[in-house]
């Protein structure tokens, strides 16, 4: 097809912040950064623009699990696209997730960990598969599947086509100990570009949007540390030490005569997520399967309803949020007619962490969010003194407070029938 032109000028679109990790050509391209450091938004116009420049490149964009994509890489990229003006260039389809540039065929693959072989297996149609990259690359905590994603950018490339081979890793920095930093921060060689961005390099923030940082570095320095300036997150004193990941089947502990079923929902909207826990509890061997979750920013009554529907537990008696009564009598006319206010009452926090430290706690890898939080969600510590506090920190505790609620009739023993 005849390519017709189309001038932009890129410092305009891409902005200022990330001139290095643009031309950057070695091998890996690790970018740690804060909420709003536009490090998901720079890498999806970099990549778009690559492939447009390059005729035989492709990518491979990477998540742990695939069904986190299309809100996420997928959604980022169809912004650049538009924002670069160029549509007409692109075929993107969602079924299955891929995008095609139209005058070389070129193609952006869209695959999750959860089925390595997919990953493993990718045979491009033009050209070479030469790049990757992995968006909340926090997310993998094992450093072999990583490993897995390095061998799968391989075969030779002709040197006069210009192409390089790279991964470009992209995250917020919620735990020090994660391989990430050992492995790209502590003692990069010269194939790796590690670099830091946090909000400050965004010229698009409105004056509300500086603000979020700046009440929350005067109401929550240890979250503005991460969250704001994009450093470490320190773990340090870890509420619940109890709990693995691991790959288990459903439908086979759902057989287990003493397993019960055990969901909670805790609500959010503009800067919290709300999010809905899903487990299976056996109470006589002190075992919590962590199987589900539902986990969003700016969703409305309408949409939690049809999201729980919609993953199929519609049915299942569901306890959430006291503080929000009116949400939950919306929820129950919208169709969730098993749903309750959870029993909240004085020192209900800590006497719920305390029946769930009890447990052994297996999560589904699938479960992300989940595993972000337990392995964040630490006590909280007094300023001045420096010493442990008996209540956790307000941070990474939506799934935590979902799951204490989801415990509750365990715990207590059931205030109503749901018959």
């Amino acid at each position: 097809m005849k390519i017709k032109h189309h001038k932009i000028n890129l410092p305009d679109i891409v902005g200022k912040g990330y001139g290095t990790f643009w031309r950057w050509k070695g091998r890996y391209r690790v970018c740690k950064g804060s909420r709003a450091s536009k490090k998901s938004k720079t890498t999806a116009l970099n990549l778009i623009t690559r492939i447009m420049q390059y005729p035989d490149a492709n990518l491979l964009v990477i998540r742990k699990v695939f069904r986190t994509l299309k809100d996420s890489c997928f959604t980022e990229l169809k912004w650049a696209i538009n924002r670069l003006g160029v549509t007409d260039f692109w075929e993107i389809k969602e079924s299955p997730l891929e995008m095609t540039y139209i005058p070389t065929g070129q193609k952006i693959y869209f695959r999750g960990l959860d089925d390595p072989l997919k990953v493993t297996s990718i045979t491009v149609e033009h050209g070479y598969l030469c790049w990757s990259w992995i968006e909340e690359a926090y997310e993998i905590s094992s450093e072999d599947d990583f490993n897995m994603l390095d061998e799968s950018i391989r075969g030779a490339i002709p040197t006069e086509t210009g192409l390089f081979k790279q991964i470009t890793l992209t995250f917020n920095p919620w735990n020090e100990h994660h391989w990430i930093k050992a492995r790209f921060f502590d003692n990069p060689d010269d194939e790796t570009l590690a670099m830091t961005t946090n909000y400050m390099c965004n010229e698009w923030l409105d004056d509300a949007d500086k603000k979020v940082f700046e009440t929350m570095k005067q109401q929550n320095p240890r979250r503005y540390r991460v969250a704001g300036l994009g450093d470490w997150g320190i773990v340090d004193g870890l509420v619940y030490e109890n709990w693995e990941e691991k790959i288990f089947d459903i439908d086979e502990i759902r057989k287990l005569n003493s397993v019960e079923s055990a969901f909670g929902l805790d609500f959010g909207y503009t800067n919290d997520p709300s999010a809905f826990f899903c487990g299976l509890v056996d109470k006589s061997e002190k075992i919590i399967w962590v199987f589900d979750e539902i986990y969003q920013k700016g969703m409305s009554n309408e949409k939690i309803a049809e999201k729980i529907i919609k993953a199929g537990h519609a049915k299942e008696k569901i306890r959430a949020d006291s503080a929000e009564p009116k949400s939950i009598d919306r929820l129950y006319d919208l169709g969730l007619r098993r749903i309750r206010c959870a029993r909240k009452g004085k020192d209900s926090i800590n006497s719920g962490i305390d029946y769930i430290q009890d447990f052994k706690i297996f999560i589904h890898p699938k479960c992300v969010n989940f595993i972000t939080e337990i392995s964040n969600y630490t006590w909280d510590t007094d300023s001045k003194t420096g010493k442990k506090l008996n209540k956790p920190i307000d941070d990474f505790n939506h799934l935590m407070d979902a799951m204490r609620y989801a415990l509750e009739d365990f715990s207590k023993g059931s205030a109503f029938s749901f018959d």
